[in-house]
C-alpha cells in the first residue's frame, strides 16, 4: 500500500463540523454542518450562504432525481469542546444530544430553502441515526442509519432503501455496529457499506428493488467483508471512483484509505487532522475530491489522480435513440 500526502488548497474554513459534500454542476459546493444544524452552499471563491436551517445533526447529504437536496438528520450529537490538535475549543462529538427527539430524511428545496420530512419510521420502529445517502439510477436511496449511543446503550445500525416521495421503506441489511458511509459500484450491482467502530467495509451484491444478496453466518450482516483498517483507525463516508476504487474517509489517522473493488488496500492519503469524514468527487473531469476536514471546520479540495465515479445529479442525460 502506497502512503502518501494530501496536497490540499482550503476552499472555505469557519464551518460547524461539516460533512456531505456534495460537488454542484456550477462550481459549488453543499454541505451541511453537523453542529450547526444548516444546509451550506459553499461558492468557489469560499463565500458561504446558508441554504436551509435543518436543526439537529444533518449528517450525509445527496441530490436527488428532483434536484433537491436530501438530508440524513440524525437527531444530534452530544459536543466535547478541548483544546487539541493546535486548536482551541475543538468540537468532538460524544454520544446522544441531550434535546435528541429521533432521526429521519429530510428533503431540502433548494430554491427555496422549504425543508421537509419525509421518514422518521420504518414498520413502525424509529430511525435513530440516519448518516450517509446515494441515489441510484431509478431514482431510489440507500441509507445507512448509525444508531446512537446513550445511557450505556448502543443500537444497532441498519441499511435502509426508500423512495423518495416518503411513500415506501424497508430494511436493506440489519443488524450492522455503527454502519456510516454507503456506496454503489458502476453498474449498480454492488452496494458498499462502511462501520465506523470496526473500521470494516462490507458489500452485498444487490439482488432487485431494495434487496441484496445475503451470506449465511457467520457473516454478521449476509455482507462480504472486503477490507479493514490498518491499525486502530475508524471509517466515516465513503465515494467510489469510475474505475470502481472505493475511497473511504479514515478517522483517527484522519485521510483516506483507498480499496480496490476486490479489496486490496491501494492507498492510504495522509490528511491535516484526525477528522477527515467526508470525500466527494467533482470538476469538469471528476479529478477534483472535496473533503470535509471536520474538526478544523474546513473544507479542502484535491486534485486526485484518478477520476471519481459521477453520481445521480452529475451524469450525462442518455441521448434518445435513433
Amino acid at each position: 500500500m502506497k502512503h502518501l500526502t494530501l496536497d490540499d488548497r482550503v476552499v472555505t474554513d469557519g464551518l460547524i463540523f461539516p460533512e456531505g459534500p456534495i460537488a454542484m454542476a456550477d462550481g459549488s459546493v453543499l454541505v451541511v454542518e453537523i453542529k450547526g444544524g444548516r444546509l451550506i452552499r459553499v461558492q468557489p471563491d469560499g463565500r458561504k450562504d446558508v441554504v436551509a436551517e435543518l436543526g439537529g445533526g444533518p449528517n450525509g447529504a445527496a441530490i436527488g432525481p428532483d434536484g433537491a437536496c436530501y438530508v440524513c438528520q440524525n437527531g444530534g450529537f452530544h459536543w466535547l469542546k478541548e483544546d487539541i490538535f493546535g486548536v482551541k475549543g475543538y468540537d468532538r462529538p460524544h454520544g446522544r444530544a441531550h434535546d435528541y427527539s429521533g432521526g429521519s430524511i429530510q428533503r431540502v428545496d433548494l430554491a427555496t430553502g422549504e425543508v421537509t420530512t419525509l421518514y422518521t419510521h420504518c414498520d413502525g420502529k424509529p430511525i435513530n441515526g440516519p448518516n450517509d445517502i446515494i441515489f441510484d439510477a431509478q431514482g431510489d436511496m440507500w441509507f445507512t442509519d448509525h444508531g446512537k449511543t446513550y445511557d450505556g446503550v448502543m443500537d444497532q445500525g441498519v441499511i435502509y432503501h426508500a423512495a423518495i416521495d416518503g411513500s415506501r421503506i424497508r430494511q436493506a441489511v440489519f443488524p450492522m455496529l455503527t454502519p456510516n458511509g454507503v456506496g454503489l459500484s458502476a453498474d449498480e450491482g454492488t452496494l458498499y457499506a462502511s462501520e465506523t467502530e470496526t473500521g470494516r467495509l462490507w458489500q452485498w451484491p444487490i439482488t432487485g428493488r431494495g434487496e441484496v444478496g445475503k451470506l449465511a453466518w457467520p457473516s454478521p450482516n449476509g455482507g462480504t467483508m472486503i477490507g479493514q483498517a490498518s491499525g486502530y483507525q475508524r471509517f466515516d463516508s465513503m465515494a467510489v471512483e469510475e474505475c470502481g476504487n472505493i475511497c473511504v474517509g479514515t478517522l483517527v489517522t484522519g485521510g483516506i484509505t483507498v480499496f480496490s473493488p476486490t479489496g486490496e488496500k491501494l492507498e492510504y492519503w495522509q490528511g491535516p487532522e484526525p477528522y477527515c469524514t467526508n470525500i466527494a468527487f467533482g470538476g469538469p473531469d471528476m479529478r477534483t475530491a472535496y473533503i470535509t476536514v471536520s474538526g478544523h471546520g474546513l473544507l479542502i479540495a484535491v486534485d486526485w489522480p484518478r477520476p471519481g465515479l459521477p453520481l445521480l445529479h452529475q451524469r450525462k442525460p442518455k441521448e434518445p435513440a435513433q
